[in-house]
């Protein structure tokens, strides 16, 4: 059948040439219009059960056709199974036109990496855990990126010797994908907008080690959660988005939001979407992902799910109307290799500024019994497929904003090499709601959302001041709560 067949290769594997995410069939850069994708948060990843959030083919079905009505192309997923069957869901994902982000690491004890104490936790169990992951989704050709560790460095004290496990981690992660899959899939990181460590964390990660044959330690990209814009007066200056553009301008690789949304004050207006995705700053970042897509107990949500049963939210709504203001096929259609040949600093101690920053640039060796799998691969590999899909409907289900049960919701599968936007899927959602912290005025309030419209000072301190609780933390303990 004509649907099935459009499930088989919807997007186009992409590639990283210098700082830009490429399509290869276009040569265009690719902006990431992404969204955080953890139902349940970290209790949504639940081993003993089989459950996760890839593993149930009706909650993905109607996560994405929400998502692809939003414009969503990306999801990033925290917390996985690599012995859970993810087939129907990333085969979901991928007709509707969205590409994976996967974290390789969980809450659990040994499969993280320890902030104060990497070399506890960096050993041959936690690597062959990290590779299954690799497995479970090397095959599947909307699996974007890997990301090795995740605000791993948040301080001084954590920054005084993770840098180096990391680099190490990056290291296996890739030399894995190099000898085990069929292409190459990059490794990246994504740091917390502390920015005391903020620029150490990306000069340690993104130079190149003479020493290092192929940069295989590098890290292929770099993202950051950043939660500095907030609320409806914020600009490009007061929410000092313009230093993260000055200071990423001379990057060797991609960098993005891996997280965005600050929610206080309340409610959230996306206005920095306007920022994100126009010239101030889409030659520099790559786009960035929305914190988050379910209400959690940090209460960052987009929609509320109580016995599978969605609701729709005010945040939800007031992000639909952002993006239906931007030209997306103008955003998408710029040519990339503006900075293809960007070179990448040499590593060195005089790169790093700050004191307490590790400036050591001599990585762990691979722990024993780790370099027989980084050769041969895992034993017992999980693989992914791309199957057929044959009904696209949505059987949950789904509240409006208004209350309104939602009719007919399906996911819209796409055309071969082609990623979802902004008025692929015009199923209605309502409009904007008055519930709770996702309560709206009749003004949307988007005089600012240009980051042009006012100058104001620039708040260093801002970046991380509203963070999520989960991110903001430190990981003092061997169980570290990656997810929300």
């Amino acid at each position: 059948m004509a649907l099935g067949a459009a499930v088989v290769g919807a997007v186009p594997p992409l590639e990283i040439q210098g700082t830009d995410f490429v399509n290869p069939e276009t040569g265009n850069k690719f902006q990431i219009v992404g969204m955080a994708y953890q139902p349940g948060g970290s209790a949504g990843y639940d081993p003993a059960t089989g459950k996760d959030p890839l593993s149930n083919k009706d909650k993905c079905m109607r996560d994405a056709a929400l998502m692809q009505i939003l414009g969503i192309n990306a999801i990033r997923v925290y917390n996985l199974d690599p012995n859970v069957n993810h087939d129907e869901c990333a085969s979901i994902f991928n007709a509707a036109g969205m590409y994976m982000m996967i974290d390789v690491n969980s809450p659990l004890p040994h499969e993280s990496l320890h902030s104060l104490a990497p070399w506890e936790s960096y050993h041959a169990d936690y690597l062959n855990r990290t590779f299954a992951i690799v497995e479970a989704f090397g095959n599947y050709p909307n699996t974007l990126l890997f990301f090795a560790a995740n605000e791993v460095i948040n301080d001084e004290k954590t920054a005084e010797d993770a840098p180096q496990y990391i680099r190490a981690l990056t290291r296996d992660l890739k030399n894995y994908v190099k000898n085990n899959l069929k292409r190459k899939i990059p490794i990246g990181y994504s740091a917390a907008d502390v920015r005391e460590v903020l620029w150490d964390t990306w000069n340690y990660l993104q130079c190149s080690d003479p020493e290092d044959e192929g940069d295989m330690s590098r890290a292929d990209l770099f993202a950051l959660n950043s939660y500095s814009w907030c609320g409806p007066e914020a600009t490009y200056e007061t929410s000092s988005y313009n230093d993260l553009v000055a200071g990423f301008e001379s990057s060797s690789v991609p960098i993005f939001f891996s997280e965005y949304g600050c929610i206080e004050p309340a409610p959230r207006y996306w206005n920095e979407t306007q920022a994100i995705y126009g010239k101030q700053m889409s030659s520099v970042f790559s786009g960035g992902v929305v914190y988050e897509y379910t209400e959690e107990e940090n209460n960052y949500g987009l929609v509320k799910i109580d016995d599978d049963k969605v609701r729709i939210l005010g945040d939800f709504n007031r992000l639909k109307n952002q993006f239906a203001r931007i030209k997306w096929e103008s955003v998408q259609s710029n040519p990339a290799g503006k900075n293809s040949s960007a070179k990448a600093p040499e590593c060195k101690s005089s790169l790093i500024k700050d004191s307490n920053f590790d400036s050591n640039f001599t990585i762990p060796d691979v722990p024993p019994k780790a370099q027989g799998l980084i050769d041969n691969g895992i034993k017992n590999k999980p693989s992914g497929k791309i199957v057929k899909i044959s009904d696209w409907n949505v059987k949950l289900d789904v509240m409006n904003a208004d209350g309104s049960a939602m009719k007919n919701l399906k996911v819209v599968p796409l055309k071969d090499d082609e990623s979802n936007a902004s008025g692929n899927n015009d199923a209605d959602t309502g409009s904007e709601t008055t519930d709770d912290k996702n309560s709206t005025d009749s003004d949307n309030k988007t005089s600012s959302s240009s980051g042009d419209a006012k100058d104001g000072d620039d708040d260093e301190d801002a970046a991380g001041l509203n963070r999520p609780l989960a991110w903001a933390m430190a990981f003092p303990l061997a169980v570290m709560m990656f997810a929300l």
